[in-house]
C-alpha cells in the first residue's frame, strides 16, 4: 500500500477545487493509488534518454502568408444599393440611453 493523503489535505483540495466529495476514505484511497503510480515513474532509468516536449514530431501545417493583389474595390461594390466607399447596411441595433 502507498503511502496515505491525509483527510485534511483531501477536505482542503476538495474545498478549493469546489468538488463534494461523499466518500472521503475511498477518495484517500484513490487520490494515494495515483500518487503511488505516478511515484513509480520516478524509478524508471531514462539515462540516454533525450527529454522531448511531445510524443511525435511536430511540425507547421500552415502555409506561409503571401501578401497578394485583392479584388478591386469598385467592382466589389458596383451591386451594391448604398456606398461610402464600403457597404452600407440597415442598422441592427436600437440606440439606448
Amino acid at each position: 500500500m502507498s503511502k496515505q493523503i491525509p483527510e485534511e489535505v483531501v477536505k482542503h483540495t476538495a474545498h478549493l477545487a469546489r468538488l463534494n466529495v461523499e466518500n472521503i476514505e475511498e477518495t484517500i484511497e484513490n487520490l494515494s493509488n495515483i500518487v503511488a503510480q505516478a511515484d513509480l515513474l520516478s524509478n524508471i532509468d531514462t539515462t540516454g534518454v533525450e527529454p522531448t516536449n511531445h510524443a511525435m514530431p511536430l511540425q507547421n501545417v500552415f502555409r506561409e502568408d503571401i501578401c497578394e493583389p485583392s479584388y478591386d474595390r469598385d467592382v466589389m461594390l458596383s451591386n451594391a444599393t448604398s456606398t461610402a466607399g464600403c457597404y452600407v447596411v440597415p442598422r441592427t441595433f436600437e440606440e439606448t440611453e
